[in-house]
């Protein structure tokens, strides 16, 4: 633990975005995790929150009622702004704070928008050059655009659920809130788009980022595989993905991932492994013929594990040039050698919660000025932007 702590992290944001005024209306993950990557990247973001806070501030652990991990994590180099939506008092300001706007964000459906007077079509008419970003369930044009949407719910209606099931094909949902985070990155990517168009036009834009058809085009990329022809060339699924050995494997002590991917790998593997009957066969050589039998090779890998430690395969596979890793568990990334060096995780003192940890942005920039990071503020804590 370092002894010489920060206010703020040590690490800090860019001004790649610096004159940018963002209004963000979102709440509890998706919207945030989007925001605060445009914040990061040096924008001036106003969460716009209700008198009670977003409702993600509750969400334990926390040493306070108002500032729980989660928005912690998600809440960094932004104000805020309370503001309730429903008086005609708050609307007003909202209004003003809107007229000195470029981007307004929000994760509502249309219906809610439309009923709190905060639409396109009325925000276009306060500022002409808006850019207009949504992220609510399901595109507006659909049948299901003012069905209420959380993680769960989406990660059942894309497949997510069911491509993640186990032995006895019962679907199951990933452990973490993955359609939030992955529709967030497409959020802040359209609200960049916008940005970009503005610039090059001086024009506004309406942009929806529906957590449902972000979900599905994710997960089709690759999984679309034969049905991607007309007539289909074979059923959904990538078969590597889904076979049955694709798994960490057990070793001598405990667990490790390998991946040897081309023939040249394929070749170095099954000649270490005793198995040099096998190097020179179609099914290995060829890339084609490998995919159709990626359960006869993944099976001679999980045969072999058993022999070694992870220690010890690691070492073989690596002087190999065969991509390998240990299974991390994650409270073990701490200490996590690379991490370390880049880095990542940052120690501070928040002003109203303490010491603190938290995860620094992924991204550098070089050749370009960087500036301290805020920490997650306090309900309204901005509210003196009206004075």
């Amino acid at each position: 633990m370092p002894t010489n702590r920060k206010v703020i992290g040590e690490d800090g944001m860019y001004n790649l975005l610096q004159g940018l005024r963002v209004l963000d209306l979102t709440a509890i993950v998706l919207g945030p995790y989007a925001t605060q990557i445009i914040g990061d990247f040096g924008a001036d973001v106003i969460k716009i929150e209700p008198p009670t806070g977003d409702l993600f501030r509750a969400v334990r652990p926390g040493r306070s009622d108002s500032m729980g991990a989660g928005f912690l994590n998600l809440n960094r180099n932004k104000k805020s702004v309370a503001l309730d939506l429903k008086s005609d008092e708050g609307k007003d300001a909202f209004y003003k704070l809107v007229a000195t706007a470029d981007v307004v964000v929000h994760n509502m459906r249309p219906s809610a928008a439309k009923k709190l007077e905060i639409d396109y079509a009325t925000l276009l008419a306060i500022k002409p050059d808006l850019i207009y970003c949504t992220a609510a369930g399901y595109g507006q044009d659909g049948r299901n655009a003012n069905e209420p949407a959380y993680d769960d719910i989406i990660q059942a209606s894309s497949g997510m659920a069911h491509l993640n099931a186990n032995e006895r094909k019962e679907p199951r949902f990933l452990p973490t809130v993955i359609c939030d985070k992955v529709g967030g990155l497409h959020l802040a990517l359209a609200i960049l788009g916008g940005v970009a168009y503005q610039a090059r036009t001086g024009k506004g834009c309406q942009i929806e980022a529906p957590m449902f058809e972000t979900m599905v085009s994710f997960l089709m990329v690759e999984q679309m595989a034969g049905m991607s022809f007309e007539p289909p060339l074979g059923g959904i699924g990538y078969d590597r993905l889904l076979s049955p050995y694709r798994r960490p494997f057990k070793t001598k002590d405990s667990y490790v991932t390998v991946l040897p991917y081309n023939a040249k790998h394929w070749g170095a593997f099954l000649t270490f492994v005793g198995r040099e009957d096998l190097v020179s066969a179609d099914w290995v050589q060829d890339s084609v013929k490998r995919s159709e039998n990626v359960d006869k090779l993944y099976k001679v890998v999980a045969d072999a594990m058993p022999s070694r430690t992870t220690a010890e395969w690691l070492k073989a596979l690596r002087d190999l040039d065969i991509p390998c890793a240990p299974i991390a568990e994650l409270s073990e990334l701490f200490d996590d050698a690379h991490l370390k060096d880049v880095g990542f995780f940052q120690h501070f003192d928040h002003p109203t919660e303490g010491p603190l940890v938290s995860c620094r942005s992924p991204f550098r920039v070089s050749g370009m000025e960087e500036q301290s990071d805020s920490p997650a503020p306090s309900i309204g804590e901005h509210n003196g932007i009206f004075k």
